[in-house]
């Protein structure tokens, strides 16, 4: 069961890295100077629109993947019996008497 978590864990990691690659690396619609009056932008290898459908499909499927590995991380831990709390550890405060009306 370690291993797997820890397999789970390094593959999060590298979706991480490239999740946020792949956003950094798009332009916004109509990025360029020839955006702006209309033009089309002549900037990638593919063209305008093949780079950006490349670009969303990885974004999605990372995504996905980035999702799925976050629940597989959540239930492998929980399941490993070394669930806590953060509250578990919250002292609580002592009874305090009413407060008496003032005369």
């Amino acid at each position: 069961m370690q291993i797997l978590f820890y397999f789970v864990i390094t593959v999060h990691v590298i979706v991480c890295l490239f999740l946020i690659g792949v956003v950094l690396v798009q332009q916004g619609r109509s990025a360029d100077l020839a955006g702006a009056f209309g033009g089309q932008g002549s900037q990638t290898a593919f063209g305008p629109r093949a780079a950006a459908n490349v670009l969303t499909r990885l974004t999605t499927w990372s995504a996905i993947i980035f999702m799925i590995t976050s629940l597989s991380l959540t239930a492998l831990y929980v399941r490993s019996g070394h669930a806590h709390s953060v509250l578990d550890d919250v002292k609580q405060p002592a009874p305090s008497a009413p407060a008496k009306p003032g005369k």
